[in-house]
């Protein structure tokens, strides 16, 4: 809901991410639907994708934007109208502002509007914006299945952000974890042909890995896996992807990150920036400065540049 974003710049992330937001609010899936499997430091959640929806959100979101610009015109003697050239949507030097947008519940299976509408309400406030098509917790969107209905909502969505008058944020596309082979191939060349500026990798499962450590049978609620158990899956198609791309489109790793030894992993396998979700609940709120001190340590003077796509070079 873009409530907390300058919180979490606060906490050392270089990026933030909101939603995911739909066009109409929505309230998401009846409670109880966010579960912890403690001995294996996952989460599943079937939220919903509970939302104020874009007209909400959008204006708390802008209002934070102008906001922060009026202070910092006061402070450096610039305008606010130059300022807002010449900085990030994030309002921050070096911080990145996300939007997640993603289909309301009651729109159509096969449609594509609901992010073109979200694009069009909240792109212009976004340093790149997010095509979730894979979600598990929702039955309606078909793109995450049907590359036919992929490729015209990627076509959509980047048709619309072309046509954006004067900012156009970045378009990056959220894949799940359980695409083949062959999918992950499709999906590569749609990105490539469509000219794609990121994909994440990856969303949550609703498989249920093997080995899975649960004694409380939590488990067997519906809902997307998250945390130390996908990492595995979430690594293989970062890699994957990186490879399919040939290191053409930056790739953020996402999914059981917990260690900065899990981060540099991400960042071997393709991973040009890294997002943790799961850990957070576990470890607290000091988890990004922690994981960046230890990559510090582990990159021993090296850049993040350096190592990003070192397993597809050796």
């Amino acid at each position: 809901n873009g409530e907390a974003i300058d919180s979490l710049f606060g906490l050392g992330f270089g990026a933030v991410e909101v939603g995911s937001i739909t066009p109409l609010a929505q309230a998401g899936n009846p409670k109880p639907r966010l579960f912890r499997i403690e001995e294996s430091s996952a989460v599943i959640n079937r939220m919903g994708l509970n939302n104020d929806g874009a007209q909400a959100c959008g204006d708390r979101i802008r209002s934070r934007f102008w906001r922060l610009l009026a202070s910092q015109s006061k402070q450096q003697g610039e305008t606010v109208a130059t300022l807002a050239r010449l900085v990030n949507r994030s309002a921050h030097a070096n911080r990145l502002l996300g939007i997640n947008l993603s289909k309301s519940k009651a729109s159509a299976s096969g449609s594509f509007a609901d992010y073109v509408d979200g694009l069009q309400q909240l792109g212009a406030y976004a340093d790149y914006v997010v095509v979730n098509v894979s979600c598990p917790n929702v039955t309606n969107i078909a793109a995450g299945a049907d590359v036919a209905v992929l490729e015209e909502t990627v076509a959509a969505v980047v048709r619309a952000r072309n046509s954006m008058p004067d900012y156009r944020p970045p378009v990056v596309l959220k894949i799940g974890p359980d695409n083949d082979a062959d999918q992950l191939k499709l999906i590569a060349q749609l990105a490539i042909d469509y000219r794609i500026d990121g994909i994440i990798a990856t969303n949550t499962t609703p498989s249920r890995p093997a080995g899975l450590a649960d004694p409380a049978g939590i488990a067997k609620e519906a809902g997307g896996l998250s945390g130390a158990p996908l990492r595995d899956a979430a690594l293989a198609t970062t890699r994957q992807m990186y490879l399919l791309t040939g290191g053409r489109i930056p790739i953020i790793g996402c999914g059981g990150i917990s260690t900065a030894e899990d981060a540099l992993a991400f960042g071997k396998a393709g991973a040009s920036m890294v997002q943790v979700y799961s850990s957070m609940t576990y470890d607290g709120p000091g988890k990004a400065r922690e994981i960046k001190d230890g990559l510090v340590e582990l990159l021993k003077g090296r850049k993040w540049t350096d190592v990003v796509g070192e397993d597809a070079r050796t």
